[in-house]
């Protein structure tokens, strides 16, 4: 990676996020037909802008909290909040960009989760969020299709780094067990998540680009727009997941008072 100090490369980074939600947003709204809540395809279009916001960009920022240099010293508590603020927003996104799809389904008679892309996107969806809601109805009248997984309940992977890192009472050496499969499977989401969104994008276009119009082999203005929309999200996604492997760019581990999450006592 270039050697830029960081704070100019999160400036960047932001930007770059903040043009993946303008693109996913313009797609949909120029060439989709724009945005309801009616079961219409209008609706369907509410998956990809936020699961794009969601499960990319503030994923994607809540990953790099601890690499801000104020974060480097004085308690972390405030920073730790902030990191569960922002990876809780991104799971509520993740369950209403997941409603709004298997909704159209429903209303369509669409089936459900039979391509590639709707199993990684689950997969990913689940990893992050491990949804526990409540158990179904016992003896259904009739086989019912997949539902959204329900938003009432934070996930099992938010509760646990909840309680890992953010209560003030957990022991030492149950954050040092946690932390590494903490950051390996936060990697890992986040990889999942730009695959999923990819996949996802060229799968809409393959379904949406023919029966009157330009096929997508054509290459036509909407499918140049949105295969660029697909190189922005894995360009965030890569210069992310380099951050995050960027040594110098780590919060120091020492164990001394500017690492602890409340301020020390004055003498």
């Amino acid at each position: 990676m270039l050697d830029l100090p960081f704070l100019p490369f999160c400036i960047l980074l932001g930007g770059l996020g903040f043009v993946c939600v303008i693109f996913v947003s313009a797609w949909c709204q120029h060439w989709r037909g724009g945005f309801a809540l009616d079961g219409s395809a209008q609706m369907f279009n509410w998956h990809p802008v936020l699961m794009v916001t969601g499960m990319v960009v503030l994923y994607g920022a809540a990953a790099l909290v601890y690499r801000l240099p104020p974060a480097w010293s004085g308690p972390k508590l405030p920073w730790k909040v902030l990191h569960g603020a922002l990876a809780l927003a991104a799971f509520g996104l993740a369950v209403l960009g997941l409603a709004a799809v298997f909704r159209f389904h429903n209303v369509h008679g669409t089936p459900n989760m039979y391509s590639l892309h709707s199993w990684l996107g689950l997969a990913t969806v689940l990893l992050f969020s491990c949804q526990v809601g409540a158990a179904p109805a016992p003896h259904p009248p009739a086989p019912r299709p997949p539902r959204a997984p329900r938003p009432h309940l934070p996930s099992l992977q938010w509760l646990a780094g909840f309680s890992a890192f953010l209560l003030p009472w957990a022991p030492a050496w149950l954050r040092a067990l946690y932390k590494p499969a903490h950051v390996f499977f936060g990697s890992t989401i986040l990889m999942l998540s730009v695959a999923s969104c990819v996949s996802g994008i060229n799968e809409k276009l393959f379904f949406s680009l023919k029966n009157g119009t330009t096929e997508y082999k054509r290459l036509p203005a909407e499918a140049v727009f949105a295969n660029l929309l697909g190189l922005l999200i894995l360009l965030f996604g890569v210069l992310v997941l380099g951050a995050l492997a960027r040594p110098s760019w780590k919060r120091p581990d020492a164990d001394s008072p500017d690492s602890c999450q409340v301020p020390a006592p004055l003498r």
